[in-house]
């Protein structure tokens, strides 16, 4: 199916939007794609970090989690019960950070749907146009792919091939060739797709694709240290392939993707760096033990507690509070002073002697 019919691709188009914008600034296509990562990541910061500190929370339950597992692990109904009753009682949420995932995910093929189509998502030439100049590349003789197709029909325009060059417009046929001047990253077209083979031609593709390799296992190992995750088993496995996932992608798109998800990389082990010494982990661990020890001593004896959404004095922001019985009845008698207060605040009261005294004047 093609790039621009796949739901998966719904965000090349403002994506593509957005690299235009870089590349009129700067008209260069790898520091473009650097300064688009760069920019993609800095508003992404805000879900990045409550990821982050959702990673680090749910660390804490992993004692817990693991002793229900050994209890119940030949009672896979009640172990299920156990965990639903963790996230009842305590707050247990493991899909809690899957939200900042599934964006990246998105966002991602985003990315690979513009570097699928430059002259579409970026230079706005129109699919009509390009579907005609595909055709003539059959005609010529010439395979293609959706993958490959704009790459060939840049080479063509260079080579003044009139069954190519006859379908656009002159302004159409110099954006094409300026593009062409600016492709290049340090010698690399960031328009071909790296195959999996030594050729000398080849050589300087697999540059980025290793690269994406190696910092995509770093940033990955880094994120469960910093989060201080202890992975078991298959989960461990699972999150340690995923990098090979992704790399797959690197060999089936143009090199600009493997470019970006080097820098995705770089910055996400930075982002990282700088979560670990908001949330430490150690004290985050600690804050939630003290929570959940709290909650079993309310539950031991007998006294149910309530979430309230409440204003964080430090922060000013809206947070989700577990509050006792006893709490709860604290705040209900504070607000009934607040709405009295509000009713009768018009009124004037006086001491009894000064109320007598001031009727006998």
């Amino acid at each position: 199916m093609e790039a621009h019919m796949n739901f998966l691709y719904v965000l090349a188009w403002p994506l593509g939007y957005v690299m235009e914008l870089i590349y009129n600034i700067i008209p260069n296509y790898g520091w473009d794609l650097i300064l688009f990562t760069l920019l993609i990541r800095l508003l992404s910061i805000p879900l990045s970090l409550k990821q982050q500190k959702n990673m680090v929370r749910m660390t804490a339950f992993q004692p817990m989690i693991e002793e229900i597992q050994k209890k119940y692990k030949d009672k896979p109904e009640k172990q299920q019960e156990e965990m639903l009753r963790l996230q009842q009682d305590f707050g247990y949420n493991p899909t809690s950070g899957c939200l900042p995932m599934l964006l990246n995910f998105f966002v991602m093929f985003g990315v690979i749907g513009v570097v699928y189509e430059p002259l579409n998502r970026i230079f706005h030439i129109s699919n009509d146009l390009l579907t005609a100049a595909g055709t003539a590349l059959t005609n010529l003789g010439i395979q293609f792919t959706m993958v490959t197709r704009d790459n060939l029909i840049i080479e063509q325009v260079l080579a003044g091939e009139p069954s190519i060059t006859g379908i656009f417009s002159a302004g159409q046929l110099e954006t094409i060739t300026e593009f062409s001047q600016h492709m290049n990253f340090f010698g690399i077209d960031l328009t071909r797709v790296p195959q999996y083979n030594l050729s000398p031609e080849n050589l300087p593709l697999l540059i980025f694709p290793i690269l994406a390799l190696i910092t995509s296992f770093l940033s990955t190992w880094y994120s469960m240290n910093s989060s201080g995750q202890k992975l078991q088993g298959s989960m461990k496995a699972t999150m340690y392939l995923m990098p090979l996932m992704y790399i797959f992608f690197c060999f089936t798109v143009p090199t600009a993707f493997s470019l970006y998800y080097v820098i995705s990389n770089v910055v996400m082990m930075i982002q990282s760096a700088v979560t670990k010494k908001i949330y430490d982990p150690d004290k985050v661990k600690a804050e939630v033990a003290a929570e959940i020890e709290q909650k079993r001593k309310e539950q031991r004896r007998g006294v149910k507690s309530t979430t309230l959404k409440v204003v964080d004095e430090k922060t000013g922001k809206t947070v989700e509070k577990n509050v006792s019985a006893s709490e709860m009845n604290k705040l209900r008698l504070e607000y009934a002073r607040k709405l009295d207060e509000e009713k009768y605040k018009d009124e004037r009261t006086v001491p009894l002697s000064e109320w007598n005294k001031s009727k006998e004047e």
